[in-house]
């Protein structure tokens, strides 16, 4: 069976007046698309966010008549008719089809984001299993893999039981993780640098983030990981443990400025940190704020985007 595709770019359209008026033509289906490899930063809860550059797909059943359906768009939207691209497409797995160009990434030496369609070949990895979904966070945005590396980085002591764990010294940026951490993503997303840590050896990981889907997409994807009796979910900031040994935050600067002293009370004297989310020039003013309480460095710049990394005095 074959399907009516028509596709266009939004522009300055409304996209939920135009999905809508879409369905009301009889689309089965309407998917946004990025036509320029832009970026979309994490949205705050019931944000609808698009690339700059967004384009419309839809689906119209087979034998659907693709010049009346385009001209009534067109009209309807205010487009070009030329505007409106129709194609004819075949039946395919379409809740699958979306994640034919995501592939498995490395980040540093061992560590591996991997979709569920793929495997790792590689018998010293350690792999993450995951698929992109509604919460944010998949390794692809330069942010979360800068964090990764840093995981990567500072995962070869990190295996042994939680039981071993004692007080320790952390002298200068260099100090390694110790055994049987304890971690806390806060801002979790989809999980992913709390599965991380996870498969890297943490003892536990404390997941926060104000996304109730994020939530659920961590608990979903540690069952998947076969982690989740070490990943716990927190509905409320004020459940996160305090005294731990890592704090992971890929989150904005903005917010990454205001919970500066949130921070410092959650993480133990030495214990490291790990800020992500921010811009290359907001990397001083994030810095200033936390100088009160951490001593932090860039770790990794990447496409614009920084990574800060230090420790608690």
């Amino acid at each position: 069976m074959s399907y009516l595709e028509l596709s266009f770019g939004l522009g300055s359209l409304d996209p939920e007046v135009a999905e809508q008026v879409c369905f009301e033509r009889g689309a089965l289906a309407v998917t946004y698309t990025d036509s320029r490899d832009d970026p979309v930063l994490e949205p705050k809860p019931g944000e609808f966010r698009l690339w700059p550059a967004t384009r419309l797909v839809v689906l119209f059943a087979a034998g659907a008549d693709a010049h009346a359906l385009t001209h009534s768009l067109a009209l309807s939207l205010g487009l070009a008719p030329a505007a409106i691209h129709a194609q004819s497409v075949a039946d395919r797995l379409w809740e699958r089809e979306w994640l034919k160009d995501f592939h498995a990434m490395r980040f540093g030496e061992r560590l591996w984001i991997c979709p569920h369609h793929e495997r790792v070949q590689d018998p010293d990895a350690v792999v993450v299993s995951l698929d992109p979904g509604l919460a944010f966070g998949t390794g692809t945005h330069a942010s979360t893999a800068l964090c990764l590396e840093w995981l990567d980085a500072h995962a070869h002591l990190l295996r042994a039981p939680a039981e071993h764990c004692v007080e320790r010294p952390v002298h200068g940026l260099d100090a390694h993780l110790a055994p049987g951490m304890q971690v806390i993503d806060y801002g979790c997303g989809s999980g992913v640098l709390a599965l991380a840590a996870a498969k890297l050896g943490a003892a536990a990981v404390h997941c926060f983030d104000i996304d109730p889907q994020a939530l659920i997409a961590t608990q979903g994807n540690a069952l998947a990981n076969a982690v989740a009796g070490r990943v716990h979910v927190h509905e409320h900031p004020d459940g996160l443990p305090r005294g731990a040994d890592v704090l992971l935050a890929n989150i904005l600067a903005g917010l990454l400025c205001e919970l500066a002293t949130t921070f410092a009370s959650l993480v133990r004297a030495g214990g490291q940190i790990v800020l992500a989310g921010l811009m290359d020039h907001e990397a001083a003013d994030v810095t200033a704020a936390y100088a009160a309480c951490f001593h932090v460095e860039r770790f990794g710049d990447r496409d614009g985007w920084t990574c800060l990394a230090g420790r608690r005095n």
